[in-house]
């Protein structure tokens, strides 16, 4: 956090002005053992399951006449909105989807946030996402935003798989 760059606008006087991304891999191994006839030894393989947590924290939507941001931090603001924009067409794409048989294209590629996120969005992943709003009234479009597409990411439904495998 103390390398990440501040910027103030009218809206926030020390926004980081950035999505953030945490991801831990867990992983898990056991040795297998080998049985033959009265003779238990410890097998060369291994089983290991893999688990993978994104902690994503998303720059919120700024509408840029509100905010009055202007040079870097204005292109700073259309970056973190086409980032909201890309993910949001991946959200949408990913609720049509009757079942996990119709794989219509989901355009994962257009931002690296959702390249990043492909797998808990789309995959085998078990995916939580919490809303940040806020009561003033003066923030009231943003958060009937922030709202929608928290519904819509609440339709995504992932075909959940342990992801277990031997060495």
């Amino acid at each position: 956090a103390a390398r990440r760059a501040t910027g103030s606008t009218r809206l926030n006087d020390a926004s980081s002005r950035s999505h953030a991304i945490l991801t831990l891999v867990v992983e898990r191994r056991r040795q297998l053992v080998e049985q033959e006839g009265e003779d238990v030894r410890a097998s060369q393989h291994v089983a290991m399951v893999r688990s993978k947590i994104h902690c994503v924290d998303l720059a919120g939507s700024e509408r840029l006449k509100r905010s009055g941001a202007t040079g870097a931090r204005l292109k700073e603001g259309i970056h973190i909105n086409a980032g909201l924009l890309a993910l949001g067409k991946v959200i949408a794409a990913l609720c049509e989807q009757k079942d996990e048989n119709d794989r219509g294209h989901v355009p994962y590629r257009e931002s690296k946030l959702t390249r990043l996120l492909q797998d808990s969005l789309g995959g085998t992943a078990r995916t939580c996402m919490l809303a940040c709003v806020s009561p003033d009234a003066a923030d009231a479009a943003e958060t009937a935003t922030t709202l929608g597409y928290a519904a819509r990411a609440r339709r995504i439904r992932n075909a959940v798989v342990a992801n277990a495998f031997n060495q």
